[in-house]
């Protein structure tokens, strides 16, 4: 599934993570650098009988390169300073490198290129609010840490009159290459009157789009809708319930699977000490929390 930005949301309650984030490359483009500077998470700390199961090339490495599209707020996002990837996400992963013994530096890059990039090993992981399902194993492999569904928002009151199972001749926001505009796009084929599907490369425009009154309603993950409705609740509400739930995934090599056991084994070590809840609280996500960790589930 997919992905708002900082910049759209002024005032973060959450913008202070549970865990230190870490340094970011800008997107190609913006006209800002970030740091490569690779930082532990600071409150979790190594299990040794998790670091026995790294491999030994992924451990060598000491830093993992981590490819990550800094858009969907709460789960990824740029920081105050308009570089650090901060997020939900990246304080699950920073604490599950630190129970592996490997530190992190982050990279923000387009959501669509990441699978991509892990895939020509240019980042050892990709971790941007991945949703599990089977196109996405034949390409990779995947380690299951939170579940989200799909959450459909639309402006106080529907004024569009928006019925997300049936929303044929109106005007819908999508973020690019997520489950959501594959499901729009199924269902349009089903449509005399056809949806107008507005799709843009950052969830943070999708959600400006819908504020603005460009499009009518708006399709996302559920951390990333609540999330949205939490900061504009004088413009904006949910629109009927969270459905089609399903894990989120970490992102490595198809032929990884060595090193997907030792991330699902740190996982499930966060688990034990409650480093793992800690994290989800403080985002708010208490509910997306899984109970078992698993490679390509």
């Amino acid at each position: 599934m997919r992905r708002a930005h900082v910049a759209l949301f002024v005032s973060l309650a959450v913008s202070a993570s549970a865990l230190t984030a870490c340094g970011s490359d800008s997107l190609e483009g913006s006209g800002s650098s970030g740091s490569d500077a690779p930082t532990a998470a600071a409150d979790v700390t190594v299990d040794d009988a998790v670091a026995k199961l790294v491999p030994e090339d992924i451990k060598s490495k000491g830093t993992l390169s981590i490819g990550s599209d800094a858009s969907y707020a709460p789960n990824e996002f740029l920081g105050d300073d308009g570089k650090t990837v901060e997020g939900m996400d990246v304080d699950l992963f920073t604490g599950a490198a630190a129970k592996m013994g490997l530190k992190t530096t982050w990279k923000n890059a387009p959501f669509d290129g990441l699978i991509l990039g892990v895939d020509s090993n240019k980042y050892d992981v990709a971790v941007s609010s991945f949703t599990i399902n089977d196109e996405r194993k034949k390409q990779v492999s995947m380690i299951s840490y939170f579940n989200a569904g799909t959450q459909w928002v639309t402006t106080k009151g529907n004024p569009g009159k928006v019925d997300p199972k049936d929303p044929c001749g109106k005007t819908i926001g999508v973020q690019k290459g997520t489950v959501q505009l594959d499901e729009l796009t199924a269902l349009n084929k089903k449509c005399d009157q056809k949806i107008k599907i507005v799709v843009e490369g950052e969830q943070s425009k999708v959600t400006a789009s819908l504020v603005s009154g460009k499009t009518e309603a708006m399709a996302a993950d559920s951390p990333i809708s609540l999330y949205a409705v939490k900061q504009q609740g004088d413009q904006l509400e949910t629109l009927g319930e969270t459905y089609d739930s399903a894990p989120y995934g970490i992102v490595v090599p198809k032929d990884q699977t060595e090193f997907g056991e030792a991330i699902a084994a740190a996982f499930e070590s966060m688990k034990a000490d409650g480093s793992y809840e800690a994290i989800l609280k403080n985002w708010g996500n208490e509910s997306g929390g899984i109970d078992e960790f698993a490679v390509n589930p």
